[in-house]
């Protein structure tokens, strides 16, 4: 429960445009280019141009008004300062002189508000960097009665220096309560163990957890000092943007090329992890398959300190730079050679060259593994997100991915087949509509309609079906979007069962990433404007239903950790209404005999199961820790309330202990692979225990052997249709 680990990194999360929830279409948006004028600053022009394509583009285009600017102005203010630690009252005062203001300055390009808002924040910035060092010098009495309040949100901005710095002082305290706390009890527990151990005071404890927090708050600040303006530029503009729709945001170019990245697994580089430590940048992995690994010179904890490129005479020493400028120097294109000074984790220094290559990033890829119940085997296919390559869609993506696993599970005869789509997010709209005719003979998978209440059906035309077996579709509060499209439409069709929550996440809208650059006549004079993912369309069940709020619900609903947490569409901002239209022309699929008793047979099983029981206790309780503001600064009362904590959570680690009778095994190809790779080994290891414990996976088999395939039915209904 450590206060600055919860908290710290609020802000930067604010910059991070959200991944989990999008649908993209591989279709561009086609608008008029437009010329600006070349006397003009970059971040005015940046304005004018996305608020022109926002006008041409968007669904659902809002007036531009006094409660525009006013919700820009909330959602903007708490994004500079979520928990209230920096600005004064009177700051906020002069903020809200401009509440009405945004709208005509939108229209006028006119940067006042942003300009003061940053020269403000960097003032107090510098400011709170004065407190750390004097309010952790002495030690905090936790023998008082104190109590800290974390709903931010409800309280007023400091009317003072002097109570803003009281307020840093309570959130330092509550800090170096957590880790004085967690230093006592791991001291008493290497001493109950009968380890050897350096005893220290209470006052010894004390002064180490101090300085785990002042090293915390240093990070912090080494963090926001690496944010320039423009960062603070990009959170103002999504601001702006995403009072249309949740899902419509603005990328600044390096944003676009991790969003490139992440829809598409792949990355053009040396194959490692960075993150910034003080002034050095470390490596905190190396990817699998990736040029690093096969280099094998550079290793975990690693300190980058030199880059020079093949091109160049001398290095370019990156200690103290912006991690995303340095890692802009050490990524490149395949071929290309980089040659790194590092520090190694024994403190030698040593020069690695390193020829750059196309890393694929394994997690983002589907995978599958089978597993034998009763004689039979069955399948089991994990689908992270419905990947693509943005520039060039017949590269690798998830529909070749899944037709390749489906291929192999039917070269092993499994009987049955379960596709997990928890925690997916979404991606590819053509994806879908190519995995879901791999089920079905023909037909439509999703509607999409325009602004102009124009509706496509997008159908599969492909009369060949790779999986003619029982389909199960797992799927959570998190499965979203393009998840809920795949869903939806086996539901439609009967051709599959869903298992899940009670609804998914709810997002039925669809989005095209715009290029900035490509609409300016004279785009040359400005440098790359970044991009911007503005929603389109919004997508519609072949049922006629929309997903959008109420996303798809399941045939077999189970609770889960996030069953009462705020979590999904619905629970944003700004969301776009429900709605339905007419239903395609379909027919369901008469494959199953027996799919309503199945269904029946499956929730019956499950209410009873201690595990799926226990799960949803567990649930409650999270959603209760959750809610929680206010915790006590008194080390006794802090001790007791910890204790408490303890004990339900080690009630809940059975959840964790349970284990399936089931064990999981890589197809033939891929134990080939694992035979070079001892890192896939690990990771494949690693998923099936999981996969061994998880009572959902479980129950899908369960419902997968319970399944009838009557062929004759299917033959008969081909004969009809």
């Amino acid at each position: 429960m450590n206060f600055d680990t919860m908290k710290r990194y609020k802000v930067r999360r604010n910059f991070i445009i959200l991944l989990l929830v999008t649908l993209l279409s591989v279709t561009s948006c086609s608008f008029t280019t437009k010329d600006f004028d070349e006397d003009s600053d970059k971040d005015k022009v940046l304005i004018e141009l996305i608020t022109y394509v926002i006008e041409q583009g968007h669904f659902d285009m809002k007036e531009i008004d006094d409660e525009f600017s006013e919700a820009v102005f909330k959602d903007y203010i708490q994004g500079l300062d979520p928990i209230k630690r920096h600005f004064l009252a009177s700051d906020f005062q002069d903020f809200e002189a401009f509440k009405t203001q945004i709208d005509d300055q939108i229209e006028n390009k006119n940067l006042v508000f942003f300009n003061l808002t940053v020269e403000i924040l960097t003032q107090r910035m510098e400011e709170a960097k004065e407190f750390y060092s004097e309010l952790l010098t002495k030690p905090f009495n936790f023998q008082e009665e104190e109590v800290i309040n974390t709903d931010y949100e409800k309280q007023d901005y400091a009317s003072s220096k002097s109570e803003l710095k009281k307020r840093w002082r309570q959130q330092f305290k509550f800090s170096t309560l957590s880790s004085f706390h967690e230093l006592k009890e791991e001291q008493a527990e290497k001493i109950k163990n009968g380890e050897e151990v350096d005893k220290k005071s209470d006052v010894e404890l004390e002064k180490d957890a101090r300085e785990i927090t002042k090293e915390s708050i240093e990070n912090y600040f080494d963090a926001m000092s690496d944010l320039e303006r423009k960062d603070w530029f990009s959170l103002y503009i999504n601001s702006v943007v995403s009072q249309f729709d949740p899902h419509t945001n603005y990328f600044a170019p390096q944003d676009k090329d991790r969003f490139d990245i992440s829809m598409s697994g792949k990355l053009e580089g040396i194959g490692a992890r960075l993150q910034k430590q003080r002034d050095n940048v470390k490596i905190v992995e190396v990817i699998s398959g990736g040029p690093a690994w096969t280099n094998g010179e550079l290793e975990v904890g690693d300190l980058i300190q030199k880059v020079k490129q093949e091109d160049e005479e001398e290095p370019v020493d990156i200690r103290g730079m912006r991690l995303d400028d340095a890692v802009d120097l050490i990524k490149g294109p395949k071929g290309t050679k980089v040659t790194l000074t590092v520090k190694k984790v024994d403190g030698s220094s040593q020069t690695i060259n390193i020829t750059r290559d196309i890393v694929e990033i394994e997690e983002t890829y589907a995978k599958s593994s089978s597993v034998i119940k009763n004689g039979k085997s069955y399948g089991v296919i994990n689908l992270p997100k419905f990947y693509f390559d943005m520039q060039d869609y017949d590269e690798r993506n998830a529909a070749s991915d899944i037709k390749k696993e489906l291929i192999r599970l039917n070269e092993i005869g499994a009987e049955g087949l379960v596709i997990d789509l928890r925690n997916n997010g979404g991606g590819s709209l053509s994806t879908v509509v190519d995995i879901a005719g791999f089920f079905i003979e023909n037909g439509p998978v999703v509607q999409v309609r325009d602004a102009k209440n124009n509706t496509e059906v997008l159908k599969d035309t492909d009369a060949d079906v790779i999986w003619d077996k029982p389909l199960v579709i797992l799927v959570n509060e998190l499965s979203a979007s393009a998840s809920e499209i795949l869903a939806a439409a086996m539901q439609d069709y009967n051709r599959a069962v869903v298992i899940g929550s009670k609804q998914t996440y709810g997002k039925g809208t669809v989005q095209n990433v715009v290029d900035l650059n490509r609409w300016m006549r004279n785009n040359s004079t400005f440098g790359d404007m970044g991009a911007l993912k503005i929603t389109t369309q919004k997508f519609y069940r072949i049922n006629g239903g929309s997903t959008q709020l109420k996303g798809v619900e399941s045939d077999v609903a189970v609770p889960d950790r996030y069953s009462y947490i705020d979590i999904g569409e619905r629970d944003y901002e700004n969301p776009m209404p429900w709605d339905k239209i007419a239903p395609a022309d379909y027919k369901a699929w008469r494959g199953y005999s027996n799919l309503e008793k199945v269904i029946a047979s499956s929730r019956d099983r499950l209410s009873n199961n201690a595990q799926i029981q226990l799960i949803d206790e567990n649930a409650k309780w999270i959603n209760a820790q959750r809610n929680q503001n206010s915790y006590s600064l008194n080390y006794d009362s802090y001790d007791k309330e910890m204790a408490e904590v303890k004990n339900m959570s080690e009630k809940f680690d059975n959840i964790n202990n349970y284990k399936t009778d089931l064990t999981y095994s890589s197809l033939p190809y891929e134990e080939s692979l694992m035979a070079q790779d001892s890192s896939l080994t690990q990771k494949r290891k690693r998923w099936h225990e999981s996969l061994s414990k998880d009572v959902y996976v479980q129950e899908a088999i369960n419902v997968l052997q319970d399944l009838n395939v009557d062929e004759s039915s299917i033959k008969l209904a081909a004969r009809k249709d």
